[in-house]
This record gives C-alpha cells, structure tokens and sequence, in this order.
C-alpha cells in the first residue's frame, strides 16, 4: 500500500470510529496538524454534507473513495508530500465506539468493545496474540502442517459413503472462541423458526408444528456451514454495534481458511462428485465445522433466510422451521395447489442468500405415505421409526434375557450411556414407548460385564 493510501485508510477510519460533529472533528484537526490547517476543516464540512451526522454504519471503502476523489484533500495532499509535512504519526485518531444498528440490534446485551485493545483485555491475551488468532488474512492456508496451525483437519465419511471435513480448533482457540460463543453470540437472539443448536429447542421442537398436515415439503442446504463466508460475519458483528477494526477480529477468531494439502486428501470418489464452487468454499475464510461458535453464528447468519422464508410459507398458509441445513415447511390445501411452485420460491430464495439447494434429497410427502423428517415420522404425532423402535426393544429384550455381553455388535465404548441415551431420544418423542423401553433397561444386569 502506497504511503497516500495508508493516510486514506488513516484518515477514513478515525473518520468512521468517532462521533461526528464539524466542530469535534475540526478541532481534532486543529489539534493534529495546527490551526493553520484550514482544510481540514473545510474537509469535514464537504464529509459531513456528503454523509450526514452519523455516518459510523458506513463502510470505510465508501469514505477512502470519498477521500480520493476530494480536490481539497488531493491539493493538500500534494502539498504536504512533498515537504515530507504529513507523516502517519501526524493523522488524528478519534475514538471508536460501539453503534449497534437501529431496532431490536439496539437492546442485545452483548459487552461493550470498543477497540482491538479491548477485545484482548476480554480475552486476557496479548494484543500480539489476538492478531496471531484471529487469522484475518488467510496464513492458516499457507501455514505448513503442524504446530503453526490453529486448526485439526479430519475427513469423515457418512452412512451414505459423502465426506465431511471437520475442522477442530485447537485448545488455546478452543478456550477463545468459547467465550465469544457464551458472552457475545448467545445473547443475539435467532429467529424463531431455528430450532437447531439452541438451547429449550431440539429436533422434536422442530417437527412439532408439521405433524398431522395434508403435506410436508423438506428442502436440503448443501455445504450448509462453508456456504456462510467471513463477509456474512463480519455484517453480523457490525449489526451487533462493534467498530470495523473490532468486527474485523471477530470474524478472524470464527472463521478459517483450509489449507489446499488438506483439501488434496479429499476422498477420490467425492472430489470428482464434488462441484467446483463446493471446492472454493472451503479455500475462502468460512465457518469451520468442529468450532464451538460456528452453529449458533450460523443460526444468526442465517436470519435473513428464516425471515424471508417464514414470510414465503406464510402467505401459503404453511408453517416453516429449520435445524441446521434442514429447511421443513407443512401445510394443507392451499399449499398443495402450488406446491411446485412453492418449492421453486424456496430455491430461488435460498440462492439469494448465498445458499444452495441440494434438489435431490428435496422431499414431498403427502399424508397417503410416511412422512418422515430426521428420522421422526410426523403423519400423526412426532414417532420414531417403528423399524428402530422394534430393533432397539429387541436389543434390550437380549441383554435382559442374556446379558449385555454380546449385544453390543456395533462397539461402543460406554454401551450402557449408548442404550440410555437411544432410550431418551425415543422418550423424548413418544413417552409411553420411552416408559416401556426404560422397564427393560432397568432389568438388564451390568455388574461385571467388561462389555457394559
């Protein structure tokens, strides 16, 4: 960057930081360069003209331009150059303070940092290592495999042989970004119609609203997590009040880059499936799945999506909700007559948010067929699976009638917490089935079995 540019940059960013007021910002001036500076007065009257009194919700690309294109700035410029008169200790700084965007953003209590000092007060880190955190320009790519990474990569393979990249912060980014989820981000609230990743909510709470409907449409986001960039980010730390700089390492701190020999181990079957933009989306800052704050940032970054989709279902007198990249909308007659084109407006609006439809695993179930949505069957009251329910009784029907060892075919570790949590999952669902499944449970001898 050109020693101009970084006076730009400068200029604009104390410019956007503080609170405006011709005067204040003249006599900041006056301050900074002597009060035979009359053009740095002249200066903040065409700013202040140009964008009016309260322009800290503007971005600083928009006040550089400005700044380029001033005659009085440019001629002040050229005259202070070359007399080597404006040097970068020289451009005033104003303070920067928190300005949350108007409306509800205005009432979330998230704490005051106003400043990158700030933010590595909160953290109790040094200012040196916030920056070496909060990876704002992509060195995790280039970083070589090893302790210079923030971040574990492993490739997982599903049921259905797709791979998943999981990308697990390490410990000391761990305990980071830990704090930001529970201080900062669990206080902005999700819209309404998130169910996932929020704490009084789950799948059940999720499905409720669609079980006994005439139909059920279920729409799939692909790449769900590395579809939302560092951008999205960003804007939601900005809408929450925190100045560009402190947003600016935020997002650093949420967000990752994947290294390209990381990306090179995708699986041979899957990369040549894989498109070339589900590819990219992982090369660009991106919520990583493995880090503690990357669902309930996606929740938030998602906002508009759940706004605009609850509005969508809506005006077709349907009912919308989503957990994590299951979008599930119900409804009766009206519904049905435009449902094609129902589910056309979805992924028309999906792609609009910077999301994109997985159109073959889209479902349309009506009431003449098992309307099931993970893995909960919804026609009547939220049920699981008859199939898992039978095969679960009869494991537990096993373990009482000839112990536990044996049973435990799939190898799991704690095979008694792996029957018990299956258990509440179904009591959760269908309490009278959960009773019966918890009677033969509790009749299951453990003690002694190195299997248990």
């Amino acid at each position: 960057m050109s020693p101009k540019q970084t006076v730009l940059q400068n200029l604009a960013a104390a410019c956007l930081a503080g609170e405006w007021s011709v005067a204040g910002l003249a006599e900041r001036g006056a301050e900074a360069w002597g009060q035979r500076e009359a053009w740095l007065r002249r200066l903040s009257g065409r700013l202040l003209k140009q964008f009016g009194e309260a322009p800290s919700r503007l971005d600083l690309p928009a006040l550089v331009r400005f700044l380029e294109q001033d005659a009085g700035f440019r001629k002040a410029w050229h005259r202070h150059a070359t007399q080597q008169e404006l040097p970068l200790k020289r451009i005033f700084w104003v303070s920067e303070t928190m300005t949350p965007a108007p409306g509800p953003p205005s009432s979330w209590p998230v704490p005051a940092l106003p400043s990158p000092g700030a933010l590595a007060e909160w953290l109790g880190i040094a200012t040196e290592e916030l920056d070496r955190f909060a990876d704002c320009h992509g060195r995790e790519r280039r970083a070589p495999s090893g302790p210079l990474r923030h971040y574990a990569y492993r490739w997982l393979t599903k049921a259905n042989g797709k791979a998943r990249l999981l990308e697990v912060p390490k410990a000391r980014l761990r305990v980071i970004q830990r704090r930001v989820l529970h201080e900062i981000l669990d206080l902005v609230p999700p819209h309404d119609a998130a169910h996932g990743y929020r704490r009084g909510h789950s799948v059940a709470t999720c499905v409720g609203p669609h079980c006994g409907r005439a139909v059920v449409l279920c729409v799939d986001l692909r790449d769900f997590f590395p579809s939302i960039r560092a951008s999205r980010v960003h804007a939601l730390f900005r809408t929450a009040g925190y100045p560009a700089s402190v947003a600016r390492l935020l997002t650093g701190l949420c967000t990752n880059s994947v290294p390209d020999d990381v990306l090179a181990q995708w699986p041979q079957r899957e990369r040549r499936a894989a498109s070339w933009e589900s590819r990219q989306r992982f090369r660009f800052a991106h919520l990583p799945q493995g880090a503690p704050t990357s669902p309930a940032l996606a929740n938030l970054c998602a906002h508009r999506l759940d706004r605009r989709l609850a509005g969508l279902a809506a005006s077709a007198g349907a009912s919308y909700t989503r957990y994590a990249d299951d979008l599930v909308f119900s409804g009766d007659r009206e519904l049905e007559r435009c449902l094609r084109r129902f589910h056309v407006a979805v992924c028309r609006i999906a792609l609009e948010e910077g999301f994109e439809v997985h159109t073959r695993k889209s479902r349309f179930m009506c009431q003449a067929v098992r309307q099931q949505v993970a893995g909960i069957v919804l026609n009547a009251h939220p049920n699981i699976d008859r199939h898992e329910y039978d095969r679960l009784k009869a494991i537990l029907t096993n373990c009482v009638r000839h112990g536990p060892h044996g049973q435990n075919r799939s190898g799991q570790a704690d095979f008694r917490g792996h029957l018990a949590g299956r258990i509440a999952y179904v009591g959760m669902l269908n309490p009278a089935r959960g009773q019966k499944l918890r009677t033969l449970f509790d009749r299951i001898r453990w003690e002694g079995d190195p299997g248990a």
